[in-house]
């Protein structure tokens, strides 16, 4: 085809929506059959798009992981992580994936409802522990949040970051979150031209993610945190956006997890402290640390209502 197509690593989104508003419907589709794994995780480029890409992208891992898998040269373990990763990608398949990267741990972006159609848009930024393996956690999350808002929201579970294992040392640190948050960027500059602008709702040590992403107001319309152990801020108005805080529910271990920042550790003041100046609201009905998104619970409730009309209807 003698085509080149955008650097993912330099070309805005912006600058790739132009390039792919330049082509005709074939030649995006050609460019998608070719190169799937780069077009599929181009931010800007068109929705549907990326949702071909990224199903030809997983039906070529499945076949490879399958190969893998069935090789007897290969040890016993790798044949079984191979018939692992197989298994995954067979789960995937179907599924509305705005990126999908099989590399290290994993990365993708899971789309519950219409991107364009539905009136408004959430993003779920996760914690630790959430990667390619383990996203149906997030998954489930944006599953209960498009029902409670009566399938007028559509959500994005994006498992686009490097996230920390466990509760260690990179927890503790920004490190992850610096590294995880121009990417974020990138994520909501490709969404907000087609969706308007979105809601960011993060939990655990995505808050981190969120609070180092420097939103734009005219791309992120708020920032909900939630079991947050802090923002790697002092106060909600060093955002530009509104900001909304959880108050966590006495089974949330999270409370445990000291407010400081110091030599590089801890990510600074409580969300949900009133110095802090987020709008707070309820969590009743949730339990633990990362249940906030439970069915019939006021966080919800009060999620729901605000990704769909940008005001949570209650507050704690």
């Amino acid at each position: 085809m003698g085509m080149r197509l955008p650097d993912p690593a330099k070309a805005s989104p912006a600058e790739v929506a132009a390039f792919f508003a330049g082509l005709t419907p074939e030649v995006q589709r050609q460019l998608a059959l070719r190169h799937p794994q780069v077009v599929g995780n181009l931010d800007g480029a068109p929705v549907p798009l990326r949702y071909l890409a990224n199903s030809l992208a997983v039906a070529q891992e499945h076949r490879r992981e399958l190969a893998r898998a069935a090789d007897a040269a290969l040890p016993g373990g790798d044949r079984e992580l191979a018939a692992g990763n197989a298994a995954r990608y067979a789960e995937l398949s179907g599924r509305q994936l705005l990126a999908f990267d099989p590399r290290g741990r994993g990365q993708l972006a899971e789309v519950f409802g219409e991107l364009g159609h539905d009136a408004r848009t959430a993003v779920l930024v996760p914690g630790s522990d959430v990667d390619l393996a383990s996203s149906d956690r997030l998954a489930g999350m944006a599953r209960a949040l498009r029902a409670a808002s009566g399938e007028r929201v559509a959500v994005v579970a994006w498992v686009g970051y490097t996230t920390p294992v466990g509760v260690g040392v990179d927890a503790a640190r920004e490190e992850l979150a610096r590294a995880g948050a121009p990417r974020l960027e990138r994520l909501v500059a490709g969404l907000a031209p087609v969706t308007g602008p979105v809601t960011l709702f993060c939990h655990s040590y995505g808050s981190v993610v969120c609070g180092q992403s420097a939103p734009d107001p005219a791309r992120v319309a708020g920032v909900v945190v939630l079991a947050s152990p802090g923002m790697g801020l002092e106060r909600a108005d060093q955002l530009r956006v509104p900001v909304w805080a959880v108050a966590r529910n006495p089974e949330d271990w999270i409370s445990d997890v000291p407010n400081v920042s110091l030599f590089g550790f801890g990510h600074g003041a409580d969300p949900t402290s009133p110095d802090f100046r987020a709008q707070l609201l309820p969590s009743t009905g949730s339990h633990g640390h990362s249940d906030y998104f439970a069915p019939g619970s006021a966080s919800l409730a009060a999620f729901a209502a605000l990704a769909a009309t940008g005001s949570p209807a209650i507050s704690a």
